[in-house]
C-alpha cells in the first residue's frame, strides 16, 4: 500500500517545483528583449528594441495567474481541485501560445519606428529575434506539466488546512484536562458562581 502512495506524494513537490519555475521563467522572459531592428530617423540609423511585454503581455499575465492557480490547488478539494488544475493547464498552454506567436512578431518594432519618426507606420530593417521567447515557452511547458500532474494526482494531495495531517486525515482533538479546583483562580470562579469552594 505504501508503495502506491509514495509516488503520488512525490508528485506534490514536483508539481510545485515545475509550476514555480515555469512562472518564474515566463515572468523573467517577458521583461527581456525579444526583438530588435534599425530604423532611419532624420537620416540616421537608430536601433530599436522591444521586450516580450511590448510584443504580447500574455505570457507574463498568465504566469501570475498560473502561480495563483498553483497555490489554489492546495487550498481546495474535490471537484474544485480538478477545476483549478485544469485552469493551471490552460495557463501553461496560453503562455506557450503567446511565446510562439510573439517569437516572430515585428509589429511592436514597427510601432516603435513609427513613434520615432512621428508617423502612423514605420519601416524596420535588420530585424533580429532573441532566444527569450523560447525561454517563455519553456516556462509555459513547465506550468502545463504542473497542471497535468495536479489533474492526475491532485486528488491524493493534502489540502492547506491546520485540521489535517500530512496524509489528509483529521487530527485527533486533544482531550481537555479537568481544572484543578485547588488552584486560586478556580476558587475565585467558584465564589463568583455562588458556590462554597470549601464544601462546607
Amino acid at each position: 500500500m505504501s508503495k502506491a502512495v509514495t509516488p503520488r506524494r512525490g508528485t506534490v513537490g514536483t508539481a510545485l517545483l515545475l509550476g514555480a519555475a515555469g512562472a518564474a521563467l515566463a515572468l523573467l522572459a517577458g521583461g527581456r528583449t525579444w526583438a530588435e531592428g534599425t530604423t532611419t530617423v532624420a537620416g540616421s540609423s537608430v536601433t530599436k528594441h522591444v521586450s516580450g511585454s511590448d510584443i504580447t503581455g500574455l505570457p507574463g499575465a498568465l504566469a501570475v495567474v498560473g502561480l495563483a492557480a498553483l497555490v489554489a490547488v492546495f487550498a481546495v478539494r474535490g471537484v474544485w481541485r480538478t477545476v483549478v488544475s485544469a485552469g493551471l493547464v490552460l495557463t501553461g498552454a496560453g503562455v506557450v501560445a503567446g511565446a510562439v506567436t510573439g517569437a516572430g512578431d515585428t509589429s511592436a518594432l514597427e510601432e516603435q519606428a513609427a513613434k520615432a519618426n512621428g508617423l502612423t507606420s514605420g519601416a524596420v530593417d535588420h530585424v533580429t529575434h532573441t532566444a527569450w521567447p523560447w525561454v517563455a515557452l519553456a516556462g509555459g511547458v513547465l506550468l502545463l506539466l504542473a497542471g497535468l500532474l495536479a489533474l492526475r494526482f491532485g486528488r491524493h494531495w493534502p489540502a492547506m488546512s491546520g485540521r489535517y495531517e500530512r496524509d489528509g486525515t483529521p487530527r485527533p482533538r486533544r482531550a481537555r484536562t479537568a481544572p484543578d479546583p485547588e488552584r486560586p483562580e478556580e476558587l475565585w470562579k467558584a465564589l463568583d458562581r455562588g458556590e462554597d469552594p470549601t464544601g462546607a
